[in-house]
């Protein structure tokens, strides 16, 4: 006979290219990172927000830009209608204050903290599938807004337990009066789209595409100059200043970022920000300050938060007049970035503080109510549910990278007591109460 089994074919078990399975060592650091993020954000008074992952394909090729709307996954559904998996998080929060704004209180701080989509080449760090951290605020144009935010970030990345960064910030505003200045303001989209691959392609592929869109090696030259921070020590302001004349002696913009300059030096982090001339952002929604945030050890790895002003984006949908500035963590390449580097912010992660070992299966019962009462006290606590040797359970504790452990055996339950193992370090406490036990897991 024919084993109908072996007849049976086979899934092979595979995953799309730029998408991946998290493991749970790496999804629970995410997941605390996502947890202090969001209580952080709290803080500042922002509150949560959610939009579909799907919208209409005219709704999210609205404003993206060339680049962004062929990196797109779109289709039609059983209804026949475009649709298209969100590209970022901000153009739908355009559409979400289009159709909410009368039910919203100005200036409105938002968080949004979910995956996105984006057709791109998968490379080092960068995926088709992604999460991405934003906060922002709309209704309001001014420098103290931007600062919020900028100062936003340098909080945020200090509560990740990251130092060496650094946010390279500058103006659309500015750059864009330079392009009038030279008379190319006509062609500022390609140009901006062109300096903001800079870091991908080399000054040399910059200058020559500059020069096909100008038709001028002058003028490419001049954007080029232009866009290059003649030295990386150069303080704020003196770039800022230097930038400005080669505008024109433009004022409006930079007297904005002289403000918000002031707001970062008052806060004392002004050190953490550096004005980068060629930080543009490719998206055409930017209207004024724009910024990239760089590891220093990886400088070549891209930017792992970015953003900026956009004062017109929510026009596509709406007549009212909603200006906004924000910013976006990149997570899961700001993690892969980590994990490159070995950063100890990565800490192993543990599914549990402790786990109660099985000595005895007839105290399961016993086992279940220790585990309650550790619970009850903040921690997490994991209760093995197997009889298997010792040797099996300390391995599973320690796949699960657990600290902690509760040896108890019929001995502890007539006592009332238990035994707590330090499962690192093989430290071992013999006959303790149940509360000391958790306060020594605490204290550690």
């Amino acid at each position: 006979m024919i084993d109908e089994t072996q007849d049976k074919r086979i899934i092979e078990p595979k995953v799309l290219k730029g998408f991946r399975d998290t493991l749970p060592a790496m999804e629970i650091q995410k997941k605390a990172i996502i947890n202090k993020l969001e209580t952080h954000f709290s803080s500042y008074g922002f509150v949560p927000i959610d939009t579909p992952v799907l919208e209409y394909t005219e709704v999210l090729l609205g404003k993206g830009g060339g680049e962004t709307d062929k990196q797109i996954f779109h289709f039609k559904d059983n209804g026949e209608r475009e649709v298209a998996l969100r590209f970022d998080l901000t153009v739908p929060f355009a559409r979400f204050l289009a159709m909410h704004q009368n039910e919203l209180a100005l200036p409105f701080k938002r968080f949004h903290i979910d995956k996105v989509w984006r057709g791109e080449n998968p490379q080092k760090g960068r995926f088709r599938e992604f999460t991405q951290c934003d906060f922002d605020i709309v209704g309001v144009d001014n420098a103290q807004a931007d600062y919020e935010i900028l100062a936003m970030m340098d909080s945020s990345f200090a509560l990740m337990g990251i130092s060496d960064y650094r946010f390279c910030v500058a103006h659309r505003g500015l750059f864009n009066a330079f392009l009038s200045y030279l008379e190319v303001e006509n062609k500022s989209v390609d140009i901006l789209r062109t300096v903001d691959k800079l870091r991908k392609i080399g000054t040399d592929e910059v200058k020559s595409l500059l020069q096909e869109i100008t038709s001028s090696e002058e003028k490419a030259d001049k954007i080029v100059s232009f866009i290059t921070k003649i030295d990386e020590n150069e303080p704020f302001l003196d770039t800022l200043h230097r930038l400005s004349r080669l505008a024109g002696d433009e004022q409006e913009h930079t007297q904005r970022m002289e403000q918000i300059y002031q707001y970062l030096s008052d806060a004392k982090i002004q050190d953490h920000f550096t004005y980068d001339p060629s930080i543009t952002r490719g998206l055409d929604y930017y209207t004024g300050i724009v910024y990239e945030t760089f590891l220093t050890e990886l400088p070549n790895f891209g930017s792992v938060c970015s953003g900026g002003r956009y004062n017109d984006l929510a026009s596509l949908y709406t007549k009212e007049k909603l200006p906004g500035v924000g910013s976006s963590i990149g997570l899961d390449r700001l993690l892969a970035a980590l994990e490159e580097l070995k950063s100890p912010v990565l800490k192993s992660g543990s599914s549990a503080d402790v786990i109660v070992f099985c000595l005895d299966p007839t105290l399961r019962g016993w086992y279940d109510s220790l585990a309650r009462t550790i619970r009850t006290s903040g921690l997490r606590c994991d209760v093995y549910m197997l009889d298997k040797k010792m040797g099996i359970q300390f391995k599973y504790a320690e796949m699960n990278h657990i600290p902690f452990g509760l040896t108890c055996g019929s001995e502890e339950f007539a006592a009332n007591s238990v035994t707590l193992k330090n499962l690192l370090t093989r430290e071992t406490h013999r006959n303790i109460s149940i509360e000391d036990a958790i306060s020594l897991i605490q204290r550690k």
